[in-house]
């Protein structure tokens, strides 16, 4: 028996501040975004239904109230995504965010099972208190004979994961929910959707823990992930888009630093990154709102003039996201970085490296965001550049609100998440010992500052390649030859693919199942079977049964006894063979049946 039960630690209540804080500003910006829309009744509506889902989600004191909020929040982000239905592309991209999502969710499903097979219960506190009774138990689980537990139960709630906090492999759904409305990706991105994988990982940390092989898959899949993301959105030219995939990247520190055992540093990450991802979108809503809906970078430019707050929204956001000191990000990247290298182990080392790259991608990105942005040459229609205008104070406030939590919120928060020796969490999450924090303290200088160095190199590339001239820079045209050469092509085009992945899941498993469906289950199953041996097929074959039967009757005495005497012969004949091989009477009486059958399908003597 599951109860309907809330359950409040810290980690609950630092979820709630994050959800009810930004559900709220983003409500409030959307009153004046959605104004103009027909149904911004039905759209108000589904945010709440929304934030309402994910309360539960973060709230449940079961894992089947919690599974109740994570497919709460699967449905109200396929209604935003496609909320303007009558665009196909909006319709298609919540499809595909929906039945991306039920990988992972068949995946959590069977996690949950394994949960109640070895427990016998769902609640947390049983589970996480009998968690340590489960190490070294093992069960077999089809051709695998020998399965540990823990580490089935934890491999199969991360692949639940994958899809709700897009991971790699799970990831191409997150850019496509581009389609819905401006506020839903701010929703999604910044505090409900993605975050709910990780806040999974967190809940559960008294069973990863246990698991060491689930903690190096987490590590590795999340390191992958960030350095994935930021190099594909480093050719990105629609303004949400190039937002969407850092959040991506962003998701991949939270994972893997997870895995490395410091679910209090991810969580840290999380509540930082859901108040700067906030106001990145809901700037990016701004300029979109008043440019007559225009999201390409490359008809944007020399839009400080008309958007003198907004911009000032999105530099505070790209320096947060970007993670330069003082502000918000800073405080909670900085920390995973440095983590991942005292951890001494390849696969720290492994996240290390690839952190590092990520960041000065994302610095990339984020300054050609801004550069394209505001200070290019206006590419944009003259039309859209007359029209263009700030928002009103409506939609203005919850960007200043936003501004000063991405400034604040990491030195606020920095000694309670990260302090050495905090108790903050000491209730809600399970650690073992682990001296990783204490040893970043003592880092090497150059270790500490090497992801400032790769952030500041990547902001100057930035401006090289965007925003400076053959006249200014002498080495400008060997960095151009090199990007139209064949290898900078090939590279574009790779990364503009995005890896390719989305051409091998179409091509290896949408296809095979599309094929499977028609030829299988269509032309198969449908077409032949069901049709042939179904309500159909027995009424055709019962027709035919009855026009042979009418044969029969010729009208002739001959014909008749011809049959009779034929049939008592074969009856007879068919008993004497029984009795010789011992035939029970049941089988005799089914040969009978058969024999009478066959007569009586024969279409004439």
């Amino acid at each position: 028996m599951t109860n309907w039960a809330f359950y409040f630690d810290t980690v609950t209540v630092v979820m709630l501040v994050v959800v009810c804080s930004v559900s709220s500003l983003v409500h409030l910006y959307s009153i004046e975004y959605m104004n103009i829309d027909p149904h911004q009744g039905r759209f108000m509506g589904y945010l709440s239904l929304f934030t309402f889902f994910m309360l539960i989600l973060v709230c449940a004191d079961n894992f089947v109230l919690m599974f109740l909020g994570w497919e709460g929040i699967g449905l109200a982000s396929f209604l935003l995504i496609g909320f303007w239905y009558t665009r196909i592309q909006a319709g298609k991209s919540a499809i595909k965010a929906m039945l991306v999502n039920r990988v992972g969710d068949l995946g959590l499903v069977l996690g949950l099972c394994a949960i109640f097979l070895t427990f016998k219960s769902l609640d947390y506190a049983v589970v996480f208190g009998l968690s340590p009774c489960a190490i070294g138990s093992q069960f077999s689980f089809l051709w695998f004979n020998s399965i540990d537990r823990l580490t089935f139960i934890t491999l199969f709630l991360f692949i639940g994961v994958l899809g709700k906090s897009a991971q790699l492999g799970l990831h191409t759904w997150l850019p496509d929910a581009m389609e819905g409305p401006t506020p839903v990706s701010a929703l999604i991105h910044a505090a409900t959707l993605v975050t709910a994988g990780v806040v999974l990982i967190i809940r559960c940390s008294y069973l990863f823990e246990h698991a060491p092989t689930t903690l190096c898959v987490v590590t590795i899949v999340g390191s992958l992930t960030a350095f994935f993301a930021s190099t594909v959105g480093l050719v990105q030219n629609d303004l949400k888009r190039v937002i969407a995939y850092s959040t991506c990247s962003q998701l991949g520190y939270m994972v893997f630093i997870c895995g490395l055992s410091h679910y209090s540093i991810g969580l840290f990450h999380l509540a930082n990154h859901a108040f700067f991802k906030a106001l990145l979108f809901l700037g990016a809503g701004s300029i979109i709102h008043g440019l007559c809906d225009e999201q390409d970078l490359r008809k944007m430019g020399g839009l400080i003039r008309n958007f003198p707050i907004t911009n000032v929204v999105i530099l505070i956001g790209s320096i947060a996201l970007t993670g330069l000191p003082f502000f918000t990000g800073f405080y909670s990247k900085d920390v995973i970085l440095e983590i991942a290298f005292s951890s001494y182990n390849i696969f720290g080392l492994f996240s290390f490296i690839l952190g590092c790259l990520a960041a000065s991608c994302t610095a990339f990105y984020s300054w050609r965001l801004f550069y394209l942005t505001f200070m290019n040459v206006p590419n944009s229609y003259k039309v859209y550049q007359q029209q263009a205008h700030e928002p009103s104070l409506l939609m203005l406030t919850p960007l200043f609100l936003l501004c000063v939590a991405s400034v604040t919120i990491g030195y606020m928060g920095k000694e309670m998440f990260a302090g050495l020796g905090t108790p903050f969490f000491q209730s809600s999450i399970f650690v073992f010992f682990n001296p990783t924090n204490l040893d970043s303290e003592f880092l090497s200088p150059l270790i500490k500052n090497l992801p400032l160095f790769l952030t500041l190199l990547g902001m100057i590339l930035s401006y090289i390649l965007i925003y400076c001239n053959n006249n200014e820079m002498i080495f400008l045209e060997r960095v151009l030859a090199i990007k139209m050469s064949n290898f900078g092509r090939r590279f574009y085009k790779f990364l503009s693919k995005k890896w390719h992945f989305d051409q091998l899941l179409n091509e290896l498993v949408g296809h095979k199942i599309m094929t499977f469906g028609y030829r299988i289950s269509f032309q198969i199953l449908d077409k032949g079977v069901i049709e042939k041996y179904g309500s159909l097929g027995s009424s055709a074959n019962l027709n035919r049964l009855s026009e042979n039967a009418v044969s029969f009757h010729s009208g002739f005495l001959f014909h008749y006894l011809f049959i009779t005497l034929f049939s008592l012969l074969s009856l007879i004949l068919i008993f004497f063979i029984l009795v010789w091989v011992d035939i029970s009477l049941l089988k005799c009486f089914l040969l009978l049946i058969c024999y009478f059958l066959l007569i009586s399908s024969n279409s004439s003597l």
